[in-house]
């Protein structure tokens, strides 16, 4: 799939957002973090990601450009939040106290761990798997390690585990 072009406006916008906040924490934590690179390469599900260790952050362009506003409040501090972790506290959990902390008391952002954006325009083929409560669609990596005898899935409702349709 080819990455959709992002309007310059758009992009500058997350670069004073990000700039902003780091700014913010900078003062905050008395330290001067540098700015991570932006990078819109992210697919798949997932809004954004940081690499810790190339020190950048990947935001998904799609997903981007259907929720403009909440990826300048939410979705970029999460990710700049896990760098400044990172760095400020070495290798953490990922959502953990520090991340929290971080997020709210130095960003000033809510601490949520997951977005909850329409998924449709990004989403691949999916398999049918049930459990004892509900069905479930498991994405084609997941279902070909399942195949495979790789991996087992249990459901974090019943905790029982799934089995394909």
């Amino acid at each position: 799939m080819k990455t959709p072009r992002l309007p310059i406006a758009l992009q500058q916008a997350l670069k004073r957002c990000l700039r902003d906040k780091l700014a913010q924490a900078n003062l905050k934590l008395d330290r001067n973090y540098p700015e991570p690179k932006l990078v819109w390469q992210q697919r798949g599900t997932a809004a954004g990601t940081a690499w810790l260790e190339c020190y950048e952050i990947r935001l998904n362009p799609v997903l981007l450009l259907e929720n403009q506003q909440a990826f300048i409040d939410e979705v970029l501090p999460h990710e700049l939040a896990h760098l400044l972790v990172w760095k400020h506290f070495g290798r953490v959990a990922p959502h953990g106290k520090e991340w929290k902390w971080m997020m709210e008391a130095v960003l000033g952002v809510p601490a949520r761990r997951t977005h909850k954006f329409e998924l449709n325009s990004v989403q691949r083929n999916t398999f049918p798997y049930r459990c004892g409560c509900q069905q479930h669609q498991l994405t084609v990596r997941r279902h070909n390690r399942v195949v495979r005898k790789e991996a087992t899935y249990r459901c974090v409702k019943c905790g029982e585990p799934l089995i394909a349709e």
